[in-house]
């Protein structure tokens, strides 16, 4: 609204505006979509993630690679989310803040645990950090919060 008195600025933010909002409106219809499917395979998860790192590692030198142990189950849309947004949060800071030269995700099925690791190379975390996260961030106290979520259930 500032820029109002800039009618060719005022376009584009609204332009931009009117797009995330179409994308937001995308991503909840698949959602809900999501919610309906019976399962969503392994394959699924580990192609997302797999896509996410290589976007992440495009415009760095750091080898990322996926890798599936055991014999993968299907999950169900909603934990498939869950885990991909608390891998994508690990992904996102180890290329970040790791200074790592290598970031792998595995995904491992027994026949009593599923589990996601996301390792790098890097510098470690402070513990004060890995604790109680960092002033102003959410990433690490959302990803505990999302596992704590589902570990209850």
């Amino acid at each position: 609204m500032n820029h109002l008195s800039e009618p060719e600025l005022a376009r584009t933010m609204m332009k931009k505006a009117l797009s995330y909002a179409d994308q937001v409106l995308l991503e909840g219809r698949e959602r809900v979509r999501g919610l309906r499917s019976e399962g969503a395979t392994a394959s699924e998860l580990s192609e997302m993630l797999a896509s996410y790192g290589n976007e992440l590692a495009r415009d760095r030198e750091v080898p990322f690679k996926v890798t599936i142990v055991g014999s993968p189950v299907t999950l169900h849309p909603v934990v498939r989310d869950e885990v991909y947004r608390i891998a994508r949060e690990a992904l996102a800071n180890a290329f970040l803040h790791s200074r790592a030269s290598s970031i792998e995700v595995e995904i491992t099925y027994d026949s009593a645990t599923f589990v996601v690791r996301v390792r790098d190379n890097g510098c470690g975390i402070d513990e004060g950090v890995l604790s109680s996260g960092r002033e102003g961030h959410w990433g690490i106290s959302g990803m505990r919060e999302r596992a704590q979520t589902w570990a209850a259930s």
